[in-house]
């Protein structure tokens, strides 16, 4: 067992000793222990509002921990409202957090150190290529719908039809308009699957490097997670535990390692689903952008008995709209609508009509063909730029992002640390491990610079890449 304050406590900034004690004998993951901790804290008034927290940095250093484990437990707090981030100065308790807390951004505060750094990371839109004319007069549009008292449980029917005609258009899936189940974005689509779905003490098995959001979603379900590895031919399939209940995967281009998953992974994945009865949750993360290959089918199509597919608007437009869709087998919609019966919940209906409209004025087409050139030669100026140089890179094929492998976790905060110094954010590959990292990079996403910032960058890429420690 590690104790924390056994080596003295850490000063929050008012005199306050975090009281934390975490079990590695436990089965519970450290990161769930930390962030059980610092909660009681907080509920209990040992921490009060206002109370600055140690970086995740220092935090890890004091408990003898990786910081993927502090930056995990933080976000976990961060999502839930007890913490938030002030750009440059911290994370502190909020206990009660007010309307317009600050939003913290997916890379840890004491990576930013308050510089004014360009973000070349992961998982943003390219929302600057939005037509404002094509956008106001979409919420224009949305906006002239008259007041409703019927509430739209699976979602706005209009808003059904456009995904099923998108995902038909754009990703190959036919199926029909009652088949989809509108939600508030892959995240809040998976909270809603795993208290739905699955029991407490569950098996659900993860990509390991994967999307940490959702194994926290897992974990706060009561839910056990088993990472399984990545190779580059996808999640490796033979790994998966016996006794799960399902594997969560982006299988179109891996966050955050890049890899499309091949036909004859998807194949055994989907036989040993139904032959093991787990459900495979197809996270469609950068589905719509290739470049120099052919579209792989979606699982949902290979397999739509036992695939669960979730898509969202967040990557093809902006995360603002908070839309995205489900695509499920018929008892597992009907479950998640009891579901969201008994729990009052469900999407809002405003980004639902905002996108329906986008896409039934063509607008959505014309705008993902554009979102397509730019990429395709924003990845043409990272690619060229860094083969020139003799610097290997993976994941270059589909997506939005590439990740360059390194040899060692110290290499990759030295990268990060010069890139930081330079002006420039990445995203390393250890943040998004669940445990200790086995493979090490930097992940480096083009989409939610302009053109011109990523061009007067890439000279300062290649120069911080190929440094020697």
């Amino acid at each position: 067992m590690t104790a924390y304050p056994a080596r003295g406590g850490v000063n929050t900034g008012v005199g306050t000793a975090l009281p934390v004690a975490l079990d590695r004998r436990s089965g519970v993951p450290l990161a769930v222990q930390l962030a059980d901790a610092l909660r009681d804290a907080a509920a209990t008034g040992h921490l009060r509002g206002g109370d600055r927290l140690p970086s995740t940095r220092a935090l890890a250093g004091r408990l003898g921990v990786s910081r993927t484990v502090t930056s995990a437990a933080y976000e976990q707090l961060h999502a839930e409202g007890w913490i938030a981030g002030k750009h440059g100065s911290g994370t502190y308790v909020t206990t009660t957090p007010p309307a317009d807390a600050p939003q913290r951004s997916a890379i840890p505060e004491d990576e930013t150190d308050g510089e004014d750094l360009l973000a070349l990371v992961p998982g943003v839109p390219w929302a600057d290529g939005i037509e404002r004319a094509t956008w106001r007069r979409a919420w224009r549009a949305a906006a002239d719908t008259p007041p409703s008292q019927q509430t739209e449980r699976a979602g706005l029917t209009a808003y059904r039809a456009a995904i099923a005609e998108h995902l038909l258009r754009h990703r190959g899936l036919m199926i029909a308009s009652a088949s989809v189940l509108a939600t508030a974005g892959t995240t809040s689509a998976v909270a809603e699957l795993a208290s739905a779905l699955f029991q407490p003490g569950d098996v659900v098995a993860v990509e390991e490097p994967g999307y940490q959001r959702a194994v926290q979603v897992f974990l706060a379900a009561g839910l056990r997670v088993a990472g399984v590895p990545v190779d580059t031919d996808g999640v490796v399939v033979d790994a998966i535990p016996t006794g799960a209940k399902a594997v969560f995967c982006s299988p179109a281009h891996q966050y955050p390692m890049g890899s499309r998953m091949s036909a004859t992974r998807r194949v055994a994945l989907v036989e040993r689903a139904r032959a093991e009865g787990f459900l495979v949750i197809e996270d469609d993360y950068d589905g719509e952008l290739r470049f120099d290959v052919a579209p792989l089918p979606l699982l949902a199509g290979l397999a739509p008995d036992v695939v669960v597919h979730l898509g969202t608007t967040s990557k093809i437009l902006t995360p603002t709209l908070g839309a995205g869709w489900l695509v499920a087998p018929r008892g597992v919609a009907d479950t998640v609508l009891t579901y969201r019966d008994r729990t009052g919940t469900r999407p809002s209906p405003a980004g639902q009509r905002v996108f329906t409209e986008f896409a039934h004025s063509g607008d959505l087409g014309r705008h993902l063909r554009r979102v397509r050139r730019e990429m395709s030669e924003r990845r043409q100026l990272l690619v060229g730029a860094l083969r020139e140089a003799g610097i290997g890179m993976a994941g270059d094929d589909a997506g939005a992002h590439l990740v360059v492998p390194l040899r060692s976790a110290d290499d990759e905060r030295a990268k990060l640390r010069a890139a930081r110094q330079e002006g420039i954010l990445l995203d390393g590959l250890a943040r998004h491990y669940a445990d200790e990292p086995t493979a090490h990079g930097i992940a480096i996403g083009y989409a939610g610079c302009s053109r011109e910032e990523l061009h007067e960058a890439v000279g300062v890429l290649v120069s911080v890449l190929t440094r020697q420690r």
